[in-house]
C-alpha cells in the first residue's frame, strides 16, 4: 500500500516535471535516481529492516587510533549548506587553515587557491584570474567559480566575477579557514557554481581576544599596516573590527618586447604599475543573529597597454570599490530542525580610465576614455534542514535576488562622446531541494536538485548525485553534477566604440561532470587522495572577433576534457606538517580536438612545514611545476618551477610573530598568456621578492 501511493505520486511528480520549460534530460535522470532510493529503500529502513533498527542513530564512520594525529575528521560547511564530515560531502574538498597561510606566508587569496591541487592563477599585472581542471579562459573574470566569505556570495552582478588577488574583498589575515569544494554545484548555488564553490570562513572576535596590529615591507616599496579589534563579552555578544591599508610602487621598471620601438618609449614601462587598496571588515554576532560586513578599495596602474591605449601612460588605471552588509539567523531547533535566513545588501562600483591616441597622423590626438559599472542588489535565503527517519537528512530552502542596477556607461572625457549608457536590472529567484540518505550504516547517497528563474532569459533546472562509501579508513565518492553559468550583463549589453558589440541574446552555458574519489588513511601519518574526472561543456560563452573587427559574445564553444588528481598530506606529532599533489588534465576544444589556450596538462605542488624550534619557530617551504600552456597566438608558454621559502616565528616575544618570505629566490624567468585586449602573447611575472611582516597581540 506505502509503495503504491508512493508510485503514484512520484509518476504525478515526473509528469509535472516534463511538462514544464525545465531542460527534461537533466530533471529525468535526478528525479529517476531520487525515486528508485525512495521507493525500494525507504519502505525497507522506515520499518527497520536491512538489520538496522530504524531508531537508532547512525554512528560516523569508524576512525582508527593510527589516524589520532590528524586529530579527526576535518568538517566543511560549503559542500551541503551545513556542517558535515569531509568524508561524507558530495565533493572533493581541500581544506587550508589559517596556520598554514600564516607559515607559507600568503598575502592573498590568489597565492592560497595556485597552490592548491587542480588550480591555477593568472597574472596580467591588472587582475588575478583562476583556472580549474584544466579551463582558464584568458580574460574571464573567474565567473566560473564562486566565491562565498562565510557563505555570502561575493561574484558581482554584472562581471559576475570573483576578486581573488589584491583586489579582494578581505584581508588573509582574517581568515580562519577556505573550503576548496570541487566539480558543479548549481543544485545549491545555482549561477557561477561552475567548476567549484570557494567558502571562506572568516574568525571571530574569540579568535582575537584583544588588539592585533601588524606591519609588513616588501619588494618594489610595498607597504601595509593592519588594525583589528575582537574579543567575546560575558553577555554572549561577540564583536570583531579590522581595516588595512596597503601601497606598492610595483615594478619601476617593465619591458614587453610587443612594443620595443622609439614612438613608445623602446618598449619600457616606467612607475606605471602602482597598486594601493583598502580593506574594512566588521563581524557581529548575539545569541542567533550574525551581521557583518565588508569595504574595499584598490587602485591600479595598468602597464601593459592593454586595449590598445598608449603605452607607458601613468593615466590609464583601474579603481574597484566593492561593499556588502550581511544579516543571518541561524538556529537549531528541536527534533533536529535547522532554520537559516539571511538578508542582504551588496554594492560594486568600477571606474577605468584609458588613454587613447586617435590620430591617424603622427601628430598625437589624446583623449582618456572613461568606462563606469555600478551594481547593485540585495537578496534573501531561507534553508530549513530537518532529518526524518534517522535515514534522511533533507534541506530544502529558497533564494531571491532584486538586481536594482546592473548599469554600464563608457564615453571619452574630452572631447565628450558617449558610446554606451545602459541601465538595467533584473530579479532571480530560486527553489532548492537535496537529500542526505544513510542507505546502510557506510553508504550514503546525495541526492540535490534546484531550479532558478531569470527574468531575462526563464529557467534552468540542475542537479547533483552522489553515492558514498565509508570504510574504517577509507572513503569512496562516486559523483555526478550539472552546472550553468549565466550571461553576465557586461557580456550581453556592453559596448565601446570599434572595440566592443552587444550580444542581448547569449544563453547560459552548461556542464556535466562525472567524478570518481578514494581517500584513505596510510598508517598513522599520512592521508591520501585519488580523483578522476571527466567534464564536457556546451553553448560555451566566448568573446570572438567578427568580421567586421569588432570583439563580441557568442554561445560557439564546446569542451571535452578529463583529467586526474593525487593529493598526499601528511601530519607528526614533532609539527612536521606538509603536502604533495600532482594533476593530469587535458581540455579540448569539442570541434577541434585541440588543447585549450592556458591549459596545463601537469601541474606538481608540495609544500612541507618544519619546526626548528617547537612551537616556536618553523620554515616553510613550497614549490610548484607548471607545463606548458598554449597562447592566444598558438604559441606556448615555457614550463617552469616555481620555489617560495618563509620563516615564521611565534612565542618568543609575548604576542609577537615575526615572518620572512622570499618568492621565487633562483629568479625563474616565466609568464603567463595574455587575454584578448593584450598586444602580449605571453605576460611576463615578477622575479625574486621579498615580504616582512610583524604582528603584536595584546
Amino acid at each position: 500500500m506505502y509503495s503504491h501511493q508512493v508510485n503514484n505520486s512520484m509518476a504525478q511528480w515526473q509528469d509535472r516535471l516534463v511538462l514544464t520549460s525545465w531542460p527534461r534530460k537533466a530533471a529525468r535522470v535526478w528525479v529517476t535516481a531520487y525515486c528508485f532510493v525512495v521507493l525500494h529503500l525507504w519502505p525497507s529502513l522506515a520499518h527497520g529492516e536491512m538489520g538496522i533498527e530504524a531508531s537508532s542513530p547512525v554512528p560516523p564512520p569508524a576512525i582508527s587510533d593510527e589516524t589520532s594525529l590528524f586529530l579527526e575528521i576535518p568538517s566543511v560547511y560549503g559542500a551541503s549548506k551545513y556542517e558535515q564530515k569531509v568524508t561524507e560531502a558530495p565533493s572533493s574538498v581541500t581544506i587550508i587553515t589559517d596556520e598554514e597561510i600564516k607559515k607559507h606566508g600568503y598575502r592573498t587569496l590568489a597565492d592560497i587557491l595556485q597552490n592548491v591541487n587542480g588550480f591555477y592563477v593568472t597574472y596580467d599585472r591588472n587582475y588575478s584570474y583562476l583556472g580549474a581542471r584544466g579551463f582558464g579562459r584568458p580574460g574571464d573574470y573567474n565567473t566560473r567559480i564562486l566565491l562565498l566569505v562565510d557563505g555570502h556570495r561575493l561574484n558581482d552582478n554584472v562581471y559576475e566575477g570573483a576578486y581573488i588577488g589584491t583586489e579582494g574583498r578581505l584581508d588573509v589575515d582574517l581568515i580562519e579557514r577556505v573550503e576548496i569544494i570541487r566539480g558543479p554545484s548549481s543544485s545549491l548555488y545555482g549561477t557561477n557554481a561552475f567548476f567549484g564553490v570557494i567558502n571562506v570562513i572568516t574568525k571571530r572576535g574569540r579568535n582575537i581576544k584583544g588588539v592585533e596590529v601588524s606591519s609588513e615591507v616588501g619588494s618594489f616599496d610595498t607597504y601595509k599596516g593592519r588594525f583589528t579589534y575582537g574579543d567575546r563579552f560575558s553577555n554572549g555578544l561577540e564583536f570583531l573590527f579590522s581595516g588595512s591599508f596597503a601601497d606598492s610602487n610595483g615594478q619601476g621598471r617593465l619591458f614587453f618586447k610587443e612594443f620595443n620601438a622609439p614612438t613608445t618609449n623602446n618598449g619600457i614601462a616606467r612607475n606605471v604599475d602602482t597598486d594601493r587598496y583598502y580593506h574594512f571588515f566588521t563581524k557581529g554576532s548575539f545569541a542567533d543573529f550574525t551581521l557583518q560586513g565588508s569595504y574595499t578599495r584598490r587602485d591600479k596602474r595598468i602597464p601593459t597597454g592593454a586595449f590598445g591605449t598608449v603605452f607607458n601612460s601613468r593615466r590609464t588605471h583601474s579603481s574597484d570599490e566593492l561593499g556588502y552588509v550581511d544579516l543571518k539567523y541561524e538556529h537549531e531547533f528541536a527534533k533536529q530542525v535547522g532554520v537559516m535566513a539571511r538578508l542582504y545588501y551588496d554594492r560594486s562600483y568600477y571606474h577605468g580610465e584609458y588613454l587613447y591616441d586617435y590620430s591617424e597622423t603622427a601628430v598625437p590626438s589624446l583623449v582618456l576614455n572613461q568606462d563606469f559599472l555600478l551594481g547593485e542588489w540585495w537578496g534573501g535565503e531561507v534553508k530549513l534542514t530537518k532529518r526524518l527517519f534517522q535515514r534522511h537528512k533533507l534541506t530544502v530552502g529558497g533564494e531571491f535576488r532584486d538586481n536594482l542596477n546592473q548599469n554600464q556607461r563608457n564615453a571619452d572625457k574630452n572631447p565628450y562622446a558617449s558610446y554606451l549608457n545602459d541601465r538595467r536590472s533584473s530579479k532571480i529567484w530560486a527553489l532548492y531541494f537535496q537529500d542526505e540518505i544513510s542507505i546502510l550504516e557506510n553508504l550514503i547517497l546525495n541526492a540535490g536538485i534546484r531550479y532558478d528563474h531569470y527574468s531575462s532569459f526563464g529557467g534552468t533546472v540542475n542537479p547533483r548525485l552522489a553515492l558514498i562509501y565509508n570504510l574504517p579508513k577509507t572513503s569512496i565518492k562516486l559523483l555526478y553534477g550539472e552546472a550553468f553559468r549565466a550571461p553576465s550583463a557586461f557580456e550581453q549589453f556592453y559596448v565601446s566604440g570599434d572595440r566592443y558589440k552587444a550580444n542581448p541574446n547569449l544563453k547560459p552555458e552548461e556542464i556535466k561532470t562525472y567524478e570518481f574519489v578514494i581517500e584513505r588513511y596510510l598508517g598513522s601519518h599520512l592521508r591520501a587522495a585519488a580523483s578522476g574526472y571527466y567534464y564536457t561543456i556546451n553553448g560555451l560563452i566566448s568573446q570572438v572577433t567578427d568580421p567586421d573587427e569588432i570583439l563580441v559574445f557568442r554561445n560557439l564553444d564546446s569542451v571535452e576534457a578529463k583529467g586526474l588528481e593525487l593529493d598526499l598530506e601528511g601530519k607528526w606529532a614533532s609539527g612536521w606538517e606538509g603536502r604533495a599533489s600532482y594533476a593530469l588534465q587535458r581540455a579540448e576544444d569539442g570541434k577541434t580536438g585541440k588543447r585549450l589556450t592556458n591549459s596545463p596538462q601537469h601541474m606538481i605542488k608540495a609544500n612541507l612545514i618544519i619546526p626548528l624550534i617547537q612551537d616556536r619557530l618553523f620554515a616553510g617551504f613550497e614549490t610548484r611545476y607548471m607545463s606548458a600552456r598554449y597562447t592566444l597566438s598558438g604559441k606556448t608558454s615555457n614550463n617552469y618551477f616555481l620555489t617560495n621559502f618563509t620563516l615564521f616565528s611565534q612565542n618568543l616575544l609575548k604576542g609577537v610573530e615575526f615572518s620572512g618570505s622570499i618568492y621565487n629566490p633562483f629568479g625563474q624567468r616565466y609568464g603567463d598568456p595574455g587575454s584578448g585586449e593584450h598586444r602580449q602573447d605571453i605576460i611576463l611575472q615578477d622575479g625574486r621578492t621579498f615580504w616582512l611582516k610583524a604582528k603584536y597581540s595584546f
